[in-house]
């Protein structure tokens, strides 16, 4: 749920702050990260 005013308005990626916000998981419209691994192609 997005509760951030910025985020709100204009979305996280154009807020000043995105490079440095540590809740823009969190209140931010940003998708949290995949848990687990991530995926490798099969090898040949």
């Amino acid at each position: 749920m997005t509760l951030c005013p910025v985020a709100l308005a204009v979305g996280c990626a154009k807020c000043p702050a995105f490079s440095f916000c540590p809740l823009k998981t969190v209140i931010g419209d940003v998708p949290k990260p995949a848990d687990g691994k991530p995926a490798v192609p099969p090898e040949k």
